[in-house]
């Protein structure tokens, strides 16, 4: 079978655009109201994409003035979502740094039931000292101690998704044997950052384990995603940025001793849609018209790591920004937004423009052939095996996308036209399902001789 894409749904609120809330269509209330996702979810498994996701953060992002702010809780609402869906996939950020192993690993396990292994977990680590603070530390943990914590939550994690073997539960109504003590392998872990002695008290799921997915693109951040993503969402402003960062992440799993073929790199894209080039630049003008310009600022201040005060919006960056290496944050989103500003020679002014639709992910106003010429080059020329499809208004900007691009791209061969008989989504991801790392594998029958 040819290859073909693999789409996501990041949905967000009103959409990807900081502005999308102050259009007259967007209802500003609807970044908490059930049905709004509901009706996202449908639109999106219409378009018969992979899967659907939900970031989180265990603060509030930025001021409540610039945008509606605060989220409800990714998985609770993936839960609701699973009973309203039947074929996407659910997946949800959740934090190593603020989070413990048993409890984490038996909400995906719950969710990956209920919705007959539709789960996905995306990894993050948490930058930012305000997250630190409701936690009751007085600052961010290390980069490189984040990725160790980690990578040490992840493997706690798999002993205890693994902790029960497939075949754990009997049900013998007649010995009243009800399952098999024997096939329940407690972790007994005792590591650098967590003790976690029992077995979960969920049964194996149907995926094994939810799809592991990361968004890292720093150094850590690439050599955790070798070691055990699954799927990787990337922020890449150019092609052969894309290309290179695929290419070097591919390398980097064959290196850990794993099949390239099962990491899929998933680049964001922010389309803004119109019927001609000229209606799509017009919608893409509206929404820029719509920012808030002081929030643009404080907000890339402290991506940057200035203090206030330090931009002018009518200035480029000051030519004295840390180094990357200096950066405790978001490195790699750092790095991209500074190369950016640099290689365009963008003032402040320009350069909050750019960030409203997509924060840095590419955005890409055109027709409906010219978004999907794009996505068939980033897919063709070795940058992608799919995207994250970011609209920058909800739900219209979905609708589009699923009524326009779609069929163009199903008309191509990249794109399924039904899902077919896949249920979970790592069979979506066309991945395998994971051994049971305490499981006895039978030893191969000898032949006579």
């Amino acid at each position: 079978m040819p290859r073909q894409l693999h789409l996501n749904a990041f949905l967000m609120n009103t959409g990807h655009h900081e502005a999308s809330w102050r259009l007259p269509e967007s209802d500003p209330h609807a970044h908490v109201e059930l049905d709004h996702y509901v009706r996202l979810a449908r639109i999106a498994e219409r378009g018969t994409f992979d899967s659907l996701f939900l970031a989180d953060g265990p603060q509030l992002w930025g001021t409540v003035a610039q945008r509606p702010a605060g989220a409800l809780e990714p998985l609770t609402l993936l839960t609701a979502l699973a009973t309203a869906t039947e074929h996407i996939g659910l997946i949800a950020t959740a934090s190593t740094s603020y989070n413990s192993p048993y409890n984490l690993a038996r909400k995906f396990a719950s969710l990956d039931i209920i919705s007959g292994g539709r789960a996905g977990w995306n990894i993050v680590t948490t930058a930012g000292a305000e997250a630190a603070r409701n936690f009751g530390l007085d600052a961010e943990p290390a980069h490189a101690e984040r990725y160790a914590r980690a990578a040490e939550f992840l493997d706690v994690a798999l002993k205890l998704w693994d902790s029960w073997e497939d075949d754990a539960i009997v049900a013998d109504k007649a010995s009243g044997v009800w399952g098999d003590d024997a096939k329940i392998h407690p972790p007994r872990h005792q590591g650098t950052y967590f003790s976690v002695e029992g077995a979960l008290n969920v049964p194996r799921t149907p995926q094994g384990y939810p799809l592991l997915v990361q968004a890292g693109s720093s150094q850590d951040g690439k050599a955790f995603a070798a070691r055990y993503a699954e799927a990787v969402f990337t922020a890449q402003q150019t092609l052969a940025d894309a290309q290179a960062f695929y290419a070097d992440l591919k390398a980097r799993t064959v290196a850990a001793g794993r099949d390239p073929e099962h990491l899929k790199v998933l680049p964001g894209i922010v389309p803004v849609i119109g019927s001609t080039e000229a209606e799509a630049l017009a919608h893409e003008r509206i929404l820029e018209e719509h920012i808030v310009h002081e929030h643009g600022v404080r907000r890339l201040e402290q991506l940057l790591q200035l203090e206030p005060g330090s931009l002018e919006l009518d200035a480029r960056l000051p030519a004295d920004l840390p180094s990357e290496d200096a950066v405790e944050g978001a490195k790699s989103r750092y790095t991209l937004v500074v190369e950016l500003a640099r290689r365009e020679h963008l003032t402040v002014r320009q350069l909050i423009g750019r960030l409203g639709g997509g924060r840095g992910h590419l955005t890409f106003a055109g027709t409906p052939e010219q978004v999907a010429d794009k996505i068939e080059t980033w897919f063709t020329e070795g940058a992608a095996d799919g995207f994250n499809i970011m609209p920058a208004v909800l739900p219209s900007g979905l609708d589009a996308f699923v009524d326009h691009v779609v069929p163009l791209l199903r008309a191509r061969g990249l794109l399924r036209g039904e899902y077919g008989p896949r249920r979970t989504l790592r069979e979506r991801y066309g991945l395998p399902r994971p051994a049971n790392q305490y499981a006895q594998v039978p030893e191969p029958a000898h032949a006579l001789v």
